[in-house]
């Protein structure tokens, strides 16, 4: 019996290479012959570069670069095993984990930049890989990719034509009069950049950047307007740069808009993270003779059908008719809509009430013992 395991991680619990090995550990009790495949997901948010580097036999890179707030962090980046891609979660180098939660007001947010990212591709560069996939998820930012540019080379001159040479935040992008793009590091154009995310928001408007993700990152109401009209101004340099709108591509908002940074300055073109990512691992070549799938995320509910891992990993079983079976940490509502869209079952892992921090402890075991009361009935089922 072969069995394929894709889960994501299970946040602040288990990585997703952990859940893969928890869900082994449950088969094996009941079968211990089975055939086990195991690829650690990811939609392009946390966990994106390790379950790459674990997927193909890569490995990590971790260099020093510049924090949201200009503070020097420690940063990692993967290449993967073909040598020729590298992985960049850009949450590594400019999250919002960086930005304390009593500093997440409106001032913060009008400075926090992307530059660490830059600087992650720069170093990812030194490498000559010809692909560079970056997961656009986690941001503390809300420039537009700006500080991204500056640190690959994009100048940005004011109205006076002086440089602008202050690490740009979403506040001070209407400073931006002329942008030269003569001194980008030379190796970006020859390499592909493939973008990761799991949302399709534009830069600007009311579905934008700013208006959809400022608040969560301490905007105001008041400097949600004001960030979105800078951010309209700077997609307005930017097309009359390089003549391309990039205001309105369907995913440019993502990460405070750094999706729309990477499709001005580079090679770049967005795909949904899960799909990107199950190309990359090759999951429906593996998927597609299996007998059983299980997936799995820290909590399911009827946000999971918007582009989540478990339902990515659903879809490709479903073309296959294979069972897709799901655990989660916590089941929330509107779990009975994933029943169309390729999910056989749906599990929660709790044994019994406990508080959040002993529930996150206790993961691994909890994967085990509820894999193992599914293979048992299955086995019951055949026999």
């Amino acid at each position: 019996m072969k069995f394929v395991l894709a889960p994501d991680s299970f946040k602040e619990s288990m990585t997703a290479k952990e859940v893969c090995q928890a869900m082994e550990k449950g088969i094996r009790k009941v079968l211990p012959d089975a055939e086990i495949i195991s690829v650690p997901m990811a939609d392009g948010g946390e966990g994106t570069t390790d379950s790459l580097i674990d997927a193909t036999s890569g490995h990590k890179v971790t260099v020093t670069v510049t924090g949201p707030l200009g503070k020097p962090v420690q940063a990692y980046y993967g290449i993967l095993g073909d040598q020729q891609t590298a992985i960049i979660e850009m949450a590594q180098a400019s999250g919002l984990s960086y930005v304390a939660k009593k500093d997440r007001i409106p001032g913060t947010i009008k400075k926090t930049s992307t530059f660490g990212t830059g600087e992650l591709i720069n170093d990812a560069l030194k490498h000559n890989v010809k692909r560079i996939i970056i997961g656009l998820g986690g941001s503390s930012t809300n420039d537009g990719g700006s500080g991204m540019a500056q640190a690959i080379g994009v100048k940005f001159f004011d109205k006076n034509n002086q440089e602008i040479t202050e690490k740009l935040g979403g506040g001070n992008l209407n400073k931006i009069a002329n942008i030269d793009l003569s001194h980008i590091n030379p190796q970006i154009k020859d390499t592909e950049f493939l973008l990761a995310s799991d949302v399709t928001n534009p830069l600007t408007g009311k579905n934008g950047a700013s208006a959809v993700f400022g608040p969560q990152k301490g905007a105001d109401e008041k400097t949600v307007q004001e960030l979105d009209e800078s951010l309209c101004h700077y997609a307005q340099i930017i097309q009359k740069t390089i003549d391309r709108d990039i205001a309105h591509i369907p995913g440019s908002g993502a990460a405070g808009g750094l999706g729309a940074g990477l499709l001005a300055f580079t090679n770049a073109q967005i795909h949904p993270g899960v799909k990107l990512i199950a190309h990359e691992t090759k999951l429906e070549e593996k998927i597609k003779d299996a007998d059983y799938v299980f997936t799995g995320e820290g909590g399911t509910d009827f946000q999971t059908k918007f582009g989540k891992t478990p339902f990515g990993v659903a879809q490709i079983a479903q073309k296959y008719d294979i069972p897709v079976i799901s655990l989660a940490g916590y089941l929330g509502k509107g779990i009975d809509q994933l029943y169309d869209a390729g999910f056989t079952a749906i599990f929660g892992i709790l044994a019994k009430a406990e508080n959040i921090t002993q529930a996150l402890a206790d993961g691994p075991q909890n994967v085990t013992r509820t894999t193992e009361n599914i293979v048992r009935l299955i086995v019951k089922k055949l026999r």
